[in-house]
C-alpha cells in the first residue's frame, strides 16, 4: 500500500509539471510580444503593468529565460538561425539573440534561437601557411648546392 501511495504522488507530481509546462509553452507567443513591445518602447500605462503580473506569475510557476549574447554556442539549448564568421571570437559563440529560449526547472521547452558566430576561417590556416612559406627554398638556397 504504501509503494502504491508513492507512486500516485509522484505521478500526481508528473502530471502537475505537464500541466504547467503544457500552459507556459502556449504562454510563449504572448511572452515573446511583450518583449519585442519592450524594445521598441511601446510598454506603456497600463499595458506595462499588465505585461510584468503576466511575466512575474510565468516566474512564480518556474519559468526561466535564457540566452545571452556572447555566450558560448550550446547546440543542445540554442538553435542557430543565422551564421558569420567574426575576427574577434575564439569559438562559436552567440552574437545576436534573435528569440530567448525557456525553461522550468532543467527542461528546455523552447531553445534560443540566436545568430552564431565563429572565428574565420582563414585565421588560424593563415599562422599555418606563413610558417610553410618560411620553410621553403628560396632561390638562393636552390643556387647554393650547385655551387658546391
Amino acid at each position: 500500500y504504501q509503494n502504491y501511495r508513492r507512486r500516485v504522488e509522484r505521478d500526481r507530481i508528473a502530471v502537475k509539471e505537464i500541466a504547467v509546462a503544457s500552459l507556459l509553452t502556449e504562454l510563449l507567443p504572448t511572452l515573446d510580444d511583450i518583449g519585442r513591445a519592450r524594445e521598441h518602447g511601446e510598454l506603456v500605462g497600463g499595458f506595462k503593468s499588465v505585461a510584468e503580473s503576466l511575466e512575474t506569475a510565468a516566474a512564480k510557476m518556474g519559468l526561466q529565460q535564457f540566452g545571452k549574447e556572447g555566450e558560448p554556442f550550446d547546440p543542445t539549448i540554442h538553435e542557430a538561425l543565422m551564421h558569420s564568421y567574426a575576427p574577434d571570437v575564439t569559438e562559436d559563440t552567440c552574437v545576436a539573440i534573435l528569440q530567448p529560449g525557456y525553461r522550468i526547472g532543467e527542461r528546455t521547452i523552447r531553445p534560443a534561437r540566436v545568430a552564431v558566430a565563429e572565428p574565420q576561417p582563414g585565421a588560424a590556416p593563415a599562422a599555418k601557411s606563413e610558417s610553410a612559406e618560411g620553410d621553403k627554398p628560396s632561390d638562393k638556397d636552390a643556387d647554393a648546392p650547385e655551387e658546391g
